[in-house]
């Protein structure tokens, strides 16, 4: 009988399994970590592209930022203009209103009675002055009540006082508001 070896031949066979085991194993592991690579370089890729979007879109909103800063400084600076015109438009308009009220005082002045103060607050006129009696007073407020320019005169105080033995006044001090008449052209 004749003598064969098979064992020679299935070792080869297993080695060569083996070996494209450990080929194939190495390839799978080889393209793996290609695979990772390029995995990661696209990721990074990704990763950058968007932190440079993100970045532009910082920039882009502090530019915006800066541009509602000045358009609020302008809005800030509109609304302080506007007040200031509208302040002069008021003194503009107002101006002639003191001279009238200055002549209406004098025209509402009887004879024997002086203003020592006249002062303004708001709409309000406070006046302190000295008459030559009582009834110089009353007549006053009359005056005052019957004029377009003055309204509702109220007398706060009269106090008699003798300068010398045939002089005698009595100082006064009465509030008195200005009012617009319906016609400003037109003057008592």
């Amino acid at each position: 009988m004749a003598r064969i070896n098979l064992l020679p031949w299935r070792e080869e066979l297993r080695e060569a399994r083996r070996k494209r085991f450990l080929l194939a194993l190495a390839g799978v592991l080889a393209g793996s970590v290609g695979a990772l690579l390029i995995t990661d370089q696209v990721i990074n890729s990704a990763i950058d592209q968007q932190v440079a979007r993100n970045d532009y879109i910082a920039k882009q909103i502090a530019v915006v930022d800066e541009r509602i800063k000045q358009i609020s400084d302008l809005k800030a600076r509109r609304q302080q203009l506007v007040e200031r015109m509208r302040i002069i438009q008021d003194l503009q308009g107002n101006r002639p209103i003191s001279g009238r009220i200055f002549d209406q005082l004098a025209r509402t002045l009887p004879d024997g009675v002086y203003f020592t103060e006249v002062k303004m607050v708001g709409k309000t006129l406070s006046i302190t002055g000295a008459a030559e009696s009582n009834n110089r007073v009353s007549d006053l407020m009359r005056n005052l009540d019957a004029s377009d320019w003055f309204d509702a005169p109220n007398l706060t105080e009269v106090k008699a006082t003798t300068a010398g033995q045939l002089d005698q006044a009595n100082i006064f001090q009465l509030t008195v508001r200005q009012t617009q008449p319906a016609i400003v052209g037109v003057a008592k």
